[in-house]
C-alpha cells in the first residue's frame, strides 16, 4: 500500500497558492508579449557533413553535379561550394547505384530492396516522380545510355529488363541469361555485373556476368554476336572510346583487354601489382580489382584507373587507387576504404576522346578529388564541410547573431592553418546556383571532438565552412611511459576528449572541460606568443559518501559530504604536481589524470592557453568528471562542478576562490535530512551501490569502474547516454561517453553491481536497462536482463520522479548549470549585485554573491570574495537553464568584457588596457523602482518557473512534461522578443512565451533513438536549432514561421539550363563505313507495338509524390499554410485551365453545329415538303 505523504500535499498547496496569489500586481501586466503561436513552425533546413555510410556515386558531366547515395537510403547532391541538397527514400533501403539523366535535371536510383526511382532535380527540393518495384528478381546493375530514355536493369538471375524512363514502365523486350550464354554451357553465368552499349554502335550491348563470361548482344537480331570467357570472376568492365576494345577487372587482381572481334583469347593480361616470375609463369594472384576505368587522351597514352588489386603480402597497407598512364604506375594511398570512384572527362559522349582531368574517389569517411592533369596527381582542396567527423564529435554549441567582427577574426587566424600542396585548379564540381538568402546575421557553430580538438564553423546564410581549429591536447605531455600510464586510467581512450564548451562571443574567452577532469581557459589573440611554463592549478575535490534521508523519512542513496578538508586558496600556480603522487602504501593521492607539458609552448595566433585546471586523485579515488562549466569575462571567473562539489577559479589571479562539497554549499538551508554513516574502512568499488541521478540534461546513466573506454564501437561516442552520476563513478557530462577506471579486482564485482541494479526501484528499471544496453559493448549483462534491451519506446518517456519536495528514487546530487548575472540575491536587496546562480540535479538553485575588487590594477591584487546569499529555489527535476529578464521583459544578459588584444607590445599598453577595464555591469538606475526589477527564468527537466526579484515570488509556473523529461532548454531571442525553447526525450519540441510561460509551439518532431541527438541538440536565436543526425552529419532545423516561408528562396538550385555539347564529328569515312551506329531506333525496338507488354507480376509501378497530389501531402507537414495556399492556387489554376479548355471545346462544338445547320438549311431551302 502506498504511503500517504502529507508533506507533499502541503507543498503542492503552497506551490498552487504561490503561483496563483503571488502575481506582482500590475507589474507583470506591463510586459507586452509579442510572440504568438503563428510565429512558429518547425521544418528542416539544411544538412551538412559527409554522407554517413556511403554506398554509390554518380556525376553529371554537363551540369557538374555529384550525387552520393548511402546505406540508409539517403541522397546527397553537391554542386558548387554552398550548393548542397539532401533527400531521403522513404523505405530507407541502401542505394546500390545512381544514374544521372545527363543534362536533363533527373536522377535514377536503384535500391537494395529491388526498386528504382526517378528523381526530379529541377526543383529546389528534389522529389520522386516514379518508382518501380521488382517483385521476382534482385537488381544487381543498371545502365542508362547517354541521351536515351531506355534504362537497362540487370538482375541476380542473369536477365536484363528494359524500363522506359519517361513512363517508368517495363518493355516486353527481355534478354534472358540462357539465350545470352553458350547453349552448351551447363552452369549459370551468375548475376549481371556490367551492362554498357558499344560507344560506336548503340545496337550492341556488352553484358558482363559474375562468373567471368562477357557477351556482346545484338539488340536487333536478339542474339549474341560474341562471347568472351575468362576463368576468373569479373568485377567491372570498361570500353575504349573507339568501341574496338574493352577491359575487364578480375578477382585475382588481373586486367584482361579484349578485341571485340577476337573472342577466343584476350589480347593482353595485366596484373598491375603482381610479382612477375622469371620463368614466365602466371603472376601470383592479388586482391580483386573492384573497378577499372579506361580513358583516352588526344595527345598521349590512355589512363587506366583502378581500385584494389594489391598484393596479398601488403598486409596492413592502406587502401589504394592506382593510376596507370603509359609506362608509369602511381599508387595513391587513401585514409579509408574506397567505396567507388569516377573519372571526370571533358565530354559526355562515350564515342569521343575522353580527355580525363580528375578522379572523384568516394571513401567510407571522406571524398577526395585527384587532379590528373598535374604531375604527382595532387588533390583538390575540398570546399565542402565534410570534415565534421575528422575526430568524432562529442559536444556542440550554436551561436546566432554574433558580433560582426568575430568571423573575420577567426578566419584570419584559421587561414594560417591551411595545408599546402593542393591542386591550383578550381574545384571541378561546380554546378547549381546559390540561393538568395535574406539572412544577414553571422552564425557560428562550435564542435568539440574526441581527440581534444575544437572547431569553429561559419554557419551563416545556410552554408557551413570551417574557420579555425584549436588543438587542446598540445597543452599536455603525450609521452606515456609505464609510470605515467596509470594516471590516465579515468579513461583509456581519448583522454583529451571535450565534454563541455563555454564561450563568450563578446570577450572571445573560451573554456573547455575535458573527460579527464580537466578545464582549460583560452584567450584570443591575433598575434603569436610563447609560454615558458603552462599555468596550472590543481584542485582537490573529492568527498566521502553519506546516506541521505529525505524529508519524508524514506531512505535514498548516498550523497557526498566532505571527507577531506579543501583549501579555498591553493598554492601559487605551478606546472608540476606539488605533492607526492602516492603514499607509502601505494594509494595514489594528489595526482592529476594528465601531465601538463613542462617544455615551453609555442602559441600560434588564435586561442592561446591562459590557465589549466585539473582535479586530482584523493586517497586512491580518481576525480569525478565535470558536469557543468561556466565562464564570465567581466568577473574574470570560471566555475565548474561535478557530483562532488563546486569550484570557482579566478583566472586573472590564477587562484581558487571556492572549493566546496555540495552539502557544504547548502549550509543550514539544506532541505534534505542527511544522516552521516560510518566511514568506509576499505575502498569499495563504485558499483557497490547503485545511484541513479539525472546529471545535466537528465538522462539516467550507469557507469561502473569496470568500464574504461570513452567510445563505443565508436562513431563519436554516439551510443552512450548523456548524463550520469553514480556513487563514485566518473560523473559524465551530456557530451561524453562512458568512462571510468578499471581495476582487475573490480571486474569480479560487476555481477554484484548488476544484482544491486535489479533490486532498485521498478520505477527506474526500464531506464536502467536501456542505459545498460547502450553500454553493452563495454559491460557484460546478465542474461535475464537482455530480452528487455530492445524496448526503446519506454526507455526515455517514463517519468522518473513526480515529487517536487523529496529526492525519492534520486541519488547523488551533482551540479548541472551555472549563470552569472548582476541581480538581486536576497529578498531584502535594494540594488543588484554580481552573483552566481547554481543549479543541481535535485532541482535546487543556490545563489552566491560575488564581491569584486575595483577595476584596474586592484582587480589583480585584491581577492574576490564569494559569499552564500542564503537564497534557495526549488523545482521538479534537474536544473537545465537559468536566465534573467529586466522589468520590460527583455533578456538581461550577463555582463561581459569587450575583447582587446592581450598580447600588447609592451607593459605600458597592458597597464592602459587594465586601467580602462570597465566595471562588471551597469547597476539599475536610481530612478527605477527597487522592487520587482527583474525576473529569473529557471527551467528544469520537468517544469519552468518565473521568479520575481527581489521578492522571490513565483509569478508563473508551467509543467513542461509529465511523462518525459527535457533534454535541452534555451532562452532564445526571436522576432525582437524572447521565448523558452525545449527539446524533450519523447521527441517534442516546445516553445513557451516569457515571462508568462504560455505554450506557443508543441511539435512531435524526433523521438529520441540515439544519445548523439541528446548530446548535441541545441537551440539558438532567430528560430534556429541543430543536432548531429549521424556521426558524420549535422542537421539544422528552424522553428520560425518566417524562415519556413523564405526557405525556398534561401536554398540553392541544382539544375541550371545548359546547352548540351555538340556531338563529335565522326568524319566522312567513319560515317561511311561504320554508319550503322546511329540508326538504332530504340523506340521501335523496345516499344509496346513490337516488344509487347511485360509481365504485370514482374514489377509494380508506384507514382511518386513529385506531382501536385504528392505535394499536397508534403505541404501539410512541411510548408504549412503558405504551401497549402500555393497548392490551392495551382489547383485553382489547373481547374480554370480545364474550364477554359472545356469552354473552348463547347464553343468549337457550337460553331460546328451552326455551320452544319446552315449547310442543311441551304441544302433544303428550295425543296418542297414532299421531297423530304
Amino acid at each position: 500500500m502506498k504511503k500517504f505523504n502529507i508533506r507533499k500535499v502541503l507543498d503542492g498547496l503552497s506551490a498552487v497558492s504561490s503561483s496563483s496569489s503571488s502575481q506582482p500586481g500590475n507589474r507583470d501586466n506591463d510586459i507586452q508579449e509579442t510572440l504568438q503561436s503563428e510565429h512558429f513552425q518547425l521544418c528542416k533546413t539544411v544538412r551538412h557533413g559527409f554522407p554517413y555510410q556511403p554506398s554509390a556515386m554518380a556525376f553529371d558531366p554537363v551540369q557538374k553535379i555529384l550525387a552520393i547515395g548511402t546505406q540508409n537510403g539517403s541522397l546527397r547532391l553537391f554542386g558548387r561550394p554552398g550548393v548542397e541538397c539532401y533527400c531521403q527514400h522513404d523505405n530507407g533501403a541502401a542505394v546500390i547505384q545512381l544514374q544521372f539523366l545527363i543534362n536533363e535535371g533527373a536522377l535514377v536510383s536503384a535500391l537494395a530492396d529491388d526498386s528504382i526511382h526517378l528523381w526530379n532535380l529541377r526543383q529546389k527540393r528534389p522529389a520522386i516522380l516514379h518508382s518501380l518495384k521488382f517483385n521476382r528478381e534482385r537488381i544487381t546493375f543498371c545502365h542508362l545510355p547517354f541521351q536515351s530514355k531506355w534504362f537497362y536493369v540487370g538482375t541476380e538471375r542473369g536477365n536484363i529488363h528494359i524500363v522506359n524512363v519517361e513512363s517508368f514502365t517495363l518493355s516486353g523486350y527481355v534478354i534472358m541469361w540462357n539465350k545470352a550464354i553458350e547453349l552448351s554451357s551447363k552452369a549459370h553465368p551468375g548475376p549481371v555485373v556490367h551492362i554498357s552499349d558499344n560507344p560506336i554502335d548503340e545496337g550492341k550491348l556488352l553484358i558482363g556476368f559474375e562468373s567471368g563470361t562477357v557477351v556482346l548482344w545484338d539488340l536487333k537480331s536478339k542474339k549474341a554476336d560474341y562471347r568472351y570467357t575468362y576463368d576468373e570472376a569479373i568485377h567491372s568492365v570498361a570500353w575504349h572510346h573507339e568501341g574496338k576494345q574493352f577491359i575487364c577487372s578480375h578477382s585475382d587482381g588481373s586486367l584482361t583487354i579484349w578485341n571485340v572481334r577476337s573472342p577466343a583469347k584476350s589480347a593482353q593480361i595485366i596484373t598491375p601489382h603482381g610479382k612477375q616470375p622469371k620463368d614466365g609463369k602466371k603472376p601470383e594472384p592479388c586482391k580483386p580489382i573492384l573497378k577499372v576505368e579506361y580513358k583516352t587522351t588526344r595527345a598521349g597514352d590512355p589512363f587506366m584507373v583502378l581500385s584494389g588489386g594489391l598484393s596479398y603480402d601488403t598486409v596492413g597497407r592502406r587502401p589504394c587507387l592506382t593510376v596507370m598512364h603509359g609506362k608509369s604506375t602511381a599508387v595513391l594511398e587513401m585514409d579509408y576504404p574506397i567505396v567507388d570512384f569516377l573519372t571526370l572527362c571533358e565530354t559526355p559522349y562515350p564515342n569521343d576522346v575522353q580527355e580525363p582531368y580528375a578522379v572523384v574517389v568516394l571513401l567510407e569517411k571522406d571524398l577526395v578529388v585527384i587532379d590528373l592533369a598535374q604531375n604527382g596527381y595532387p588533390i583538390f582542396e575540398n570546399p565542402y564541410p565534410l570534415s565534421i567527423h575528422e575526430s568524432p564529435v562529442t559536444c556542440c554549441e550554436y551561436f546566432a547573431d554574433c558580433p560582426v567582427d568575430l568571423i573575420p577574426a577567426l578566419y584570419s587566424v584559421g587561414s594560417r592553418q591551411k595545408r599546402q600542396g593542393y591542386s591550383k585548379k578550381e574545384w571541378p564540381i561546380s554546378g547549381g546556383n546559390w540561393g538568395l538568402g535574406s539572412q544577414s546575421y553571422p552564425e557560428i557553430i562550435i564542435t568539440g571532438h574526441a581527440d581534444g580538438s575544437v572547431k569553429f564553423w561559419d554557419a551563416s546564410a545556410m552554408m557551413l565552412q570551417v574557420l579555425y581549429k584549436l588543438k587542446t591536447a598540445k597543452v599536455f605531455d603525450k609521452s606515456r611511459n609505464k609510470d605515467d600510464k596509470p594516471n590516465t586510467d579515468i579513461v583509456d581512450e581519448d583522454p583529451f576528449a571535450i565534454q563541455i564548451l563555454s564561450w563568450c562571443p563578446e570577450s572571445r574567452m573560451l573554456c573547455v572541460a575535458g573527460v579527464s577532469a580537466h578545464v582549460i581557459i583560452y584567450k584570443f589573440s591575433k598575434q603569436e606568443g610563447a609560454t615558458e611554463v603552462v599555468q596550472l592549478l590543481e584542485v582537490r575535490l573529492q568527498y566521502e559518501l553519506n546516506d541521505v534521508e529525505s524529508p519524508e523519512g524514506d531512505q535514498v542513496p548516498s550523497l557526498p559530504t566532505p571527507g577531506a578538508t579543501s583549501s579555498s586558496q591553493p598554492p601559487a600556480p605551478q606546472s608540476q604536481p606539488s605533492t607526492s603522487s602516492s603514499s607509502s602504501d601505494g594509494i595514489r593521492d594528489n595526482v592529476p589524470c594528465l601531465k601538463v607539458r613542462s617544455t615551453p609552448l609555442k602559441q600560434s595566433a588564435g586561442y592561446q592557453v591562459e590557465l589549466v585546471i585539473q582535479l586530482v586523485w584523493v586517497s586512491g579515488e580518481p576525480p569525478q568528471q565535470i558536469t557543468s562549466l561556466g565562464v564570465n569575462s567581466s568577473c574574470g571567473l570560471v566555475v565548474f562542478g561535478n557530483s562532488n562539489g563546486l569550484a570557482i577559479v579566478d583566472y586573472l589571479q590564477k587562484t581558487v576562490l571556492l572549493n566546496r562539497g555540495i552539502i557544504e554549499l547548502y549550509g543550514s538551508n539544506d532541505p534534505y535530512q542527511r544522516q552521516p554513516r560510518s566511514p568506509r574502512k576499505t575502498r569499495q568499488p563504485s558499483g557497490g551501490m547503485l545511484t541513479v541521478a539525472s546529471c545535466m540534461c537528465g538522462l539516467s546513466n550507469l557507469y561502473s569502474e569496470s568500464v574504461k573506454k570513452l567510445r563505443t564501437s565508436y562513431l563519436s561516442l554516439c551510443d552512450i547516454n548523456e548524463g550520469s552520476t553514480t556513487s563514485e563513478d566518473r560523473c559524465k557530462s551530456p557530451t561524453s561517453g562512458s568512462t571510468s577506471p578499471c581495476n582487475s579486482d573490480d571486474d569480479q564485482k560487476v555481477p554484484n553491481f548488476l544484482e544491486r541494479v535489479k533490486t532498485k526501484s521498478r520505477m527506474f528499471s526500464k531506464t536502467i536497462v536501456y542505459d545498460l544496453a547502450k553500454m553493452s559493448r563495454k559491460l557484460s549483462l546478465p542474461t535475464e536482463l537482455k530480452p528487455d534491451l530492445d524496448i526503446r519506446d519506454n526507455s526515455f518517456s517514463r517519468s522518473r520522479s513526480s515529487s517536487v519536495t523529496s529526492i525519492d528514487k534520486e541519488s547523488q546530487e551533482a551540479i548541472t548549470s551555472f549563470q552569472f548575472c548582476e541581480t538581486f540575491t536576497r529578498k531584502t536587496d535594494g540594488a543588484a549585485a554580481p552573483s552566481l546562480w547554481v543549479g543541481t540535479t535535485l532541482g535546487t538553485v543556490l545563489v552566491f554573491v560575488l564581491n569584486l575588487p575595483p577595476a584596474g590594477e586592484q582587480r589583480l591584487l585584491q581577492p574576490v570574495i564569494v559569499l552564500p546569499s542564503g537564497t534557495l529555489i526549488r523545482l521538479k527535476g534537474a536544473i537545465l537553464r537559468m536566465s534573467f529578464l529586466d522589468s520590460t521583459g527583455a533578456l538581461y544578459p550577463p555582463a561581459c568584457e569587450p575583447w582587446r588584444e592581450p598580447n600588447a607590445p609592451n607593459d605600458k599598453d597592458e597597464k592602459e588596457r587594465l586601467r580602462k577595464r570597465r566595471p562588471v555591469s551597469v547597476s539599475p538606475s536610481a530612478s527605477q523602482e527597487i522592487s520587482e526589477n527583474q525576473y529569473a527564468v529557471i527551467c528544469s527537466e520537468k517544469q519552468a518557473k518565473v521568479i520575481a526579484l527581489p521578492s522571490q515570488n513565483c509569478i508563473y509556473k508551467h509543467n513542461i512534461t509529465e511523462t518525459s523529461f527535457v533534454l535541452r532548454a534555451d532562452m532564445v531571442q526571436m522576432n525582437n522578443s524572447i521565448c523558452l525553447a525545449c527539446f524533450c526525450a519523447n521527441g517534442h519540441i516546445m516553445t513557451l512565451s516569457l515571462p508568462s510561460l504560455r505554450p506557443l509551439l508543441d511539435v512531435n518532431y524526433l523521438p529520441l533513438t540515439d544519445m548523439r541527438i541528446a548530446r548535441t541538440f541545441c537551440f539558438t536565436n532567430n528560430g534556429q536549432a541543430l543536432y548531429l543526425v549521424s556521426p558524420t552529419e549535422m542537421q539544422r532545423i528552424t522553428y520560425s514561421q518566417d524562415m519556413c516561408e523564405n526557405l525556398q528562396e534561401m536554398l540553392g538550385e541544382l539544375f541550371t539550363p545548359i546547352e548540351t555539347p555538340e556531338a563529335p564529328n565522326r568524319g566522312f569515312f567513319k560515317g561511311l563505313f561504320g554508319g550503322g551506329a546511329q540508326s538504332l531506333d530504340r523506340e521501335e525496338l523496345f516499344g509496346e507495338s513490337v516488344a509487347g507488354k511485360a509481365s504485370r507480376s514482374l514489377a509494380q509501378h508506384i507514382p511518386g509524390p513529385g506531382g501536385i497530389e504528392g505535394m499536397k501531402g508534403a505541404a501539410s507537414g512541411v510548408v504549412g499554410d503558405l504551401a497549402r495556399a500555393r497548392i490551392a492556387l495551382d489547383e485553382r489554376g489547373q481547374k480554370l485551365g480545364e474550364l477554359d479548355e472545356r469552354t473552348a471545346a463547347m464553343m468549337a462544338s457550337a460553331e460546328s453545329f451552326s455551320k452544319h445547320a446552315h449547310d442543311m438549311m441551304l441544302k433544303c431551302k428550295d425543296k418542297k415538303w414532299y421531297q423530304f
